[in-house]
């Protein structure tokens, strides 16, 4: 089962790119692979690459800046695992109070995703839906489909550029989604993600995804230390940086149950 995570985040904090570029060169000599071939298997070959970490736990910080710089921060901590055949996350926030307990849990299992959201206010959990996906998570620049897995074989692939200093690919959904196409920019030496840009129906970019300040943290894994959302239709942004990592330190089962999401943060 391959999947690449757009964030991400998730998580959304999950995601790094890093690619061994050449071997994929060397491959499409000798075998005449075709690009759309080539492309997909470089974000499958992400997804094995980013489960080399089967736990990590992150407390990290969430600005969200209007277009008047007005800004709102956020606490919030993450736990992940991710397995061969599933995958978990738990998001839940510990400050502000108004915001204190709420929290986001994905469960993804051979290909199927379900996310589930929790709010003190309404005290219940209540299932994503698919027309929500494309809705605001908690007043941020991230919707609901950017926080979760997405199939390669959902997208079709193109390498639109492969140089010393640049390799970019675009991707385009097959089935229902917000962006009609994104460009993934890829740093050629590091092979991480610098960039992404997403695209509408009408063929203009509405939205970007930066993510900088990377960290070798196993040799071949990388961590970004900052990633930036902007809507560029609104003229806003969220930030988000990682205060704190802690890798393969096994997270118990309960934490990726309804229960525990409730619970909200002890």
């Amino acid at each position: 089962m391959n999947r690449f995570f757009v964030l991400l985040l998730p998580v959304f904090m999950l995601g790094v790119l890093i690619f061994d570029k050449g071997e994929f060169k060397a491959s499409s000599v000798q075998t005449e692979i075709s690009e759309e071939d080539r492309a997909r298997a470089l974000f499958e070959d992400f997804d094995e690459r980013r489960r080399a970490i089967t736990y990590e736990t992150s407390l990290m910080e969430m600005r969200i800046i209007d277009r008047r710089e007005r800004v709102r921060s956020r606490s919030m901590r993450t736990w992940s695992y991710s397995g061969a055949e599933a995958s978990r996350s738990l998001t839940q926030f510990e400050a502000p109070a108004d915001v204190r307990g709420t929290g986001l849990l994905t469960l993804e299992e051979n290909g199927s995703e379900q996310q589930l959201l929790y709010l003190p206010a309404v005290g219940r959990v209540q299932t994503v839906s698919g027309s929500q996906r494309t809705e605001r998570f908690l007043g941020s620049d991230f919707t609901f489909e950017d926080l979760g897995n997405q199939n390669p074989d959902d997208f079709d692939f193109e390498i639109l550029t492969d140089t010393e200093t640049e390799l970019k690919i675009k991707a385009v959904p097959k089935s229902e989604s917000q962006y009609a196409w994104i460009h993934f920019h890829l740093d050629p030496q590091k092979m991480v993600l610098n960039r992404a840009d997403y695209f509408n129906d009408r063929g203009e970019q509405f939205k970007k995804l930066t993510a900088s300040d990377y960290q070798e943290v196993r040799e071949g894994v990388w961590r970004p230390g900052t990633m930036i959302m902007r809507d560029l239709e609104a003229n806003r942004r969220t930030e988000i940086r990682w205060k704190e990592r802690v890798f393969d330190e096994p997270i118990p089962s309960r934490f990726f149950t309804e229960r525990h999401l409730q619970r909200g943060v002890q």
